[in-house]
C-alpha cells in the first residue's frame, strides 16, 4: 500500500519566507541594559525604549527614531491638502501634534520628524508608520474629508493622504 504524498509539505517547499518586521532601523541584536540614546535620552530597559531617568553607567546607542531623523528617512508621511485645510491649517496641525504628544509619551520612538508647507498644503513626516496612521485617522475623525493609505511593506513606509 502506497501512502499519498505529503501535499502540505510539498506546497511549503517553494514558499517565500517573509521577515516579520521589515523596518531597516529596528535594532536586531539585544542591547545591554540599561542603554540610553545620546540624542533624545530615551532609555532601553526591559527590552524596549522608554522615558525614564538615565541610570549611571548606562551604555549609549542611538535609538531607531533618532537614527531615522539623522538619516532623514521617515517611516510615515501624512499629506494634508484642500481648501478646508488651507483655512484651518493651524488647528489641524495642532491636532496632529497632540496625537504625537500622546503617542510619544508612552512610545519614545513615535515622533514627528518635520512639517513642510507645500502648495497650500502640508507634508508631515514621522518616525513611525503607526503614528502617521493615527494622525491621519484623528484628522479624519475630527474634520471628515477623504483619507487613504498606501503601505509599502518592502520599505516599511506608510503614506497617508487627507484632503478636504
Amino acid at each position: 500500500m502506497t501512502q499519498p504524498p505529503n501535499l502540505h509539505h510539498e506546497a511549503r517547499q517553494d514558499r517565500l519566507l517573509r521577515e516579520h518586521e521589515h523596518d531597516p532601523y529596528k535594532i536586531r541584536e539585544k542591547l545591554a541594559e540599561p542603554t540610553v540614546c545620546p540624542e533624545c535620552r530615551a532609555v532601553y530597559r526591559g527590552g524596549r525604549w522608554q522615558w525614564s531617568e538615565v541610570p549611571d553607567g548606562a551604555n549609549e546607542v542611538l535609538c531607531p527614531a533618532c537614527h531615522r531623523v539623522r538619516d532623514k528617512c521617515p517611516a510615515g508621511f501624512l499629506t494634508l491638502t484642500g481648501e478646508f485645510f488651507a483655512g484651518h491649517k493651524d488647528e489641524i496641525l495642532h491636532l496632529v501634534r497632540n496625537v504625537e504628544a500622546r503617542q510619544k509619551a508612552g512610545h519614545p520612538l513615535k515622533r514627528i520628524m518635520d512639517v513642510e508647507q507645500q502648495n497650500g498644503g502640508a507634508l508631515v513626516t514621522f518616525t513611525s508608520p503607526q503614528l502617521a496612521r493615527a494622525a491621519g485617522q484623528a484628522v479624519q475623525h475630527a474634520y471628515k474629508g477623504d483619507l487613504d493609505f498606501a503601505y509599502q511593506e518592502e520599505e516599511h513606509l506608510l503614506r497617508v493622504n487627507w484632503s478636504r
